[in-house]
């Protein structure tokens, strides 16, 4: 064991300084304990909080144990929320050792968190159960898993299908933020119709209920720490994640936690489109910004509303609802020719013979930097997504057309 602790010591050392800016400003573990230090650089890099923090791995508070306890009883779950080393050490994970990421969480969640709650309020289900997309996705719409979960309630084709989630070449609704979370909550609901407890509901949308049937046979209980042993090694952290990040969002400001400004709006309204419909036609007929139907929006793929198949809805800012309707018999044919030809409904482009793509900015990038991988130039790249200068941000992403 201490050969293993000196070879990761050594790892942590010789990791690339590209890892350690990744984090500024974020408190370290004891530098004692090598094994949690290479699993925090490494998980990092990630681009969602982990779901799973080695059993020998322990991070260490200036708050003492009974603070913690307090203050979960305090929170009043609906949701048993207990206090354990585990459990500690995702709340103090989400609270003091992510505090970038747990900030833009805070900020998009002003404008999701409502629409989550309504959705489970629908249905009955606890409204504590909207902080799992903190789990999911890290609240990212745009979220895909290396297995191929997809959007923020990190859905995977059949499972999405079989809660009739549409997929199409212009449509993906497990991008839909509302159909999503709607499938979401039915899915939960039809867990803890089969075993009776939020924790074990919680826990098989994660690693399905086969396998949390499975923990319950060989554990011989139906209680979430008595399988914790059986279940698959990245489903365990998965309840304690949740309480952590429960916690993080209740007592954000005892943390000095700022929420991001985003430029998610407000208020939406929602339009029926009943025609194909490309985001770059509204926007040069109303001056809505491409981006900001794209976050809006994230389910129609290629930035086009196939209304021609079916009326889908469109949602825009509050405010420009009046200049939307002032040109709507207009917008459907403005520059239908080339942004809506048979080219580009066939293919999935606007600006080039290839396909598009949407491109995450990560830290340290620059436009000449993207145009410079992809063969494309800086001034397409500004073109293709309304942008204004050359200042980009981390964590936004890009349409790049090859």
């Amino acid at each position: 064991m201490k050969r293993l602790i000196l070879l990761l010591s050594i790892l942590v050392i010789c990791l690339p300084s590209r890892a350690q800016e990744i984090v500024p400003g974020d408190v370290m573990p004891d530098p004692t304990d090598s094994l949690l230090s290479v699993w925090y650089i490494s998980t990092r890099l990630k681009s969602y909080l982990p779901e799973e923090i080695p059993d020998s791995a322990r991070f260490t508070s200036n708050v003492p144990d009974s603070v913690f306890v307090q203050r979960l009883e305090k929170m009043n779950s609906y949701i048993s929320l207990p206090f354990n080393e585990t459990v500690k050490n995702y709340m103090i994970l989400y609270s003091e050792k992510s505090r970038e990421k747990m900030e833009h969480i805070l900020g998009v969640s002003n404008y999701y968190m409502p629409i989550f709650e309504e959705i489970l309020d629908k249905y009955g289900l606890p409204l504590e159960l909207k902080y799992m997309a903190i789990i999911e996705s890290a609240m990212n719409p745009l979220a895909k898993s290396r297995a191929g979960a997809t959007g923020m309630w990190q859905f995977m084709y059949n499972t999405a299908k079989s809660y009739n989630l549409k997929i199409t070449s212009y449509v993906d609704e497990r991008l839909d933020i509302e159909k999503a979370a709607d499938a979401a909550a039915r899915y939960l609901q039809d867990a803890y119709n089969t075993f009776g407890d939020w924790a074990l509901a919680i826990c098989s949308y994660n690693c399905g209920s086969g396998n949390v049937n499975k923990a319950i046979q060989r554990s011989g209980k139906r209680d979430f720490w008595s399988i914790y042993p059986y279940l698959p090694r990245e489903t365990r952290g998965y309840v304690p994640a949740f309480v952590g990040a429960m916690y993080a969002m209740t007592y954000y400001k005892e943390y000095g936690l700022v929420p991001e400004p985003v430029s998610l709006p407000h208020y939406t309204d929602t339009i029926m489109v009943n025609k194909n419909l490309h985001f770059q036609q509204i926007n040069e007929l109303t001056g809505i910004p491409v981006e900001t139907l794209r976050e809006l929006n994230p389910q129609y793929t290629h930035d086009i509303v196939p209304g021609n198949e079916a009326p889908y809805i469109l949602k825009i800012p509050y405010q420009y609802t009046n200049a939307y309707i002032s040109v709507e018999d207009s917008v459907y044919t403005h520059k239908a020719d080339s942004l809506l030809s048979a080219k580009v409904m066939t293919g999935g482009s606007t600006g080039g013979d290839g396909s598009s793509i949407r491109y995450l900015i990560k830290n340290g990038d620059t436009l000449g930097s993207i145009a410079r991988r992809y063969h494309v130039t800086v001034s397409n790249i500004k073109k293709w997504n309304n942008l204004k200068s050359d200042s980009i941000r981390a964590g936004r992403y890009l349409t790049i057309y090859q």
